[in-house]
């Protein structure tokens, strides 16, 4: 149970296992811990107090509403890295979130005690040669909730820096706050990266939660066809309903095709069933590969208009097999995605608070602080207890 007052967290503390704990509050000092019986599985609840709350002068205190699991939470969870981040200590899950602001520092003069903020949850250290040319988010240095070794936002405070976090609209709730961070992956693909123009044809590989907010950027900047690739057929059903004007689904592998060769065969399928071309005013311009599957890449790779430019956001097997002759001969631009940088947050809080973007059809189950365990099991399984398939699970602050 939470305790009020305290901030409680939810904690991997190894592959596969979990507890709740109550975690010092930023800045917080004198540290008391005890256990307190209550053991579920991998759950226990760890207790403490604590004394004298501070916050540094740029700083904000925000007591945490929503947050949202990604997929790299269920991925430290399930195997305990990503590439080479590796948790070798226990760490606070979660880093999609928003909330109330609790206490501001004192040199903080654009926020206040009781504001509505979505928190962009990673600190840069501002002063390397990547921080200065504006592109934060290949800081050496950076420092990401929940990317080991750093504890995430998944528990009652989460301090950061007052201009990460940001004023929410009245039009915009706490869900749609937390979803503002990935959404901003989407931005910074499609919009900073891709430089996404309207009238231009989108496809995006994989309908997951990324790849649907890639879909409803490119729409809201004017894509004229966002097509959307997938292998599960309901996710196509509902990227259909959501930004998709377009949906396909790859044909199976032939005995004795090559992978390289199928991908090739599925590009040339999809040109023909969705009326596309190889050049021209009805090619793909822009390609959005957000699962990390080699033959999705090689198919983009094959789909793709001379000169078009392909973003790559999802992260799969650190090495792939790529068509590197096709890539050349057509010139490609060819960009790596990484979270987001300036200007992305600010973009997709704008493009919510238009009415551009509706968050509100991807949150599809809903939990209890207390019910993170049945959470995460939802997002492992991929349908929650009420047998309907998950997008996005959030999870409320402690009560």
């Amino acid at each position: 149970m939470a305790e009020p007052g305290h901030n409680n967290s939810f904690v991997l503390q190894s592959v596969g296992k979990t507890l709740y704990e109550v975690k010092p509050i930023p800045e917080r000092t004198d540290r008391q811990s005890f256990i307190d019986g209550r053991d579920h599985i991998d759950l226990k609840y760890i207790v403490s107090e604590y004394h004298s709350i501070t916050v540094a002068a740029d700083d904000v205190l925000v007591e945490v509403k929503k947050t949202g699991i990604c997929g790299s939470d269920v991925h430290y969870l399930l195997h305990g890295r990503i590439g080479d981040f590796v948790v070798e200590a226990p760490m606070v899950l979660g880093h999609e979130s928003a909330g109330i602001v609790h206490k501001v520092g004192p040199k903080v003069k654009h926020l206040k005690a009781g504001d509505r903020v979505a928190i962009e949850p990673g600190q840069s250290c501002r002063t390397c040669h990547h921080c200065k040319k504006g592109r934060y988010n290949l800081c050496p240095d950076m420092k990401f909730a929940a990317t080991p070794p750093y504890d995430g936002t998944l528990g009652r405070y989460y301090k950061v820096p007052a201009d990460l976090a940001y004023l929410l609209p009245e039009s915009m709730s706490f869900e749609d706050g937390a979803m503002i961070e990935p959404l901003a992956v989407g931005v910074h693909s499609i919009f900073t990266l891709a430089h996404t123009k309207p009238n231009q044809i989108v496809a995006v590989f994989g309908a997951g939660p990324v790849g649907l907010l890639c879909m409803a950027v490119a729409r809201a900047v004017g894509a004229r066809r966002v097509i959307a690739i997938d292998i599960a057929k309901t996710r196509l059903e509902f990227a259909k309903t959501y930004a998709a004007t377009d949906i396909f689904s790859p044909p199976e592998k032939k005995d004795g095709e090559s992978q390289v060769e199928y991908s090739r065969r599925s590009a040339d399928l999809m040109r023909t069933q969705l009326n596309l071309e190889e050049r021209g005013a009805e090619a793909v311009d822009v390609i959005i590969e957000a699962t990390g599957a080699a033959v999705c890449v090689q198919t983009g790779v094959f789909l793709i208009k001379p000169e078009g430019t392909f973003v790559q956001v999802g992260m799969g097997a650190s090495e792939v097999t790529f068509p590197i002759v096709s890539a050349l001969v057509k010139e490609i631009i060819w960009r790596g995605s990484f979270r987001y940088g300036p200007g992305d947050y600010e973009l997709a809080i704008a493009l919510v608070a238009q009415g551009k973007i509706d968050l509100k059809p991807l949150v599809t189950h809903r939990y209890k602080f207390d019910e993170a365990v049945e959470a995460f099991e939802a997002m492992k399984a991929g349908k929650g207890k009420d047998g309907n398939g998950v997008i996005k699970a959030m999870i409320d602050g402690p009560e």
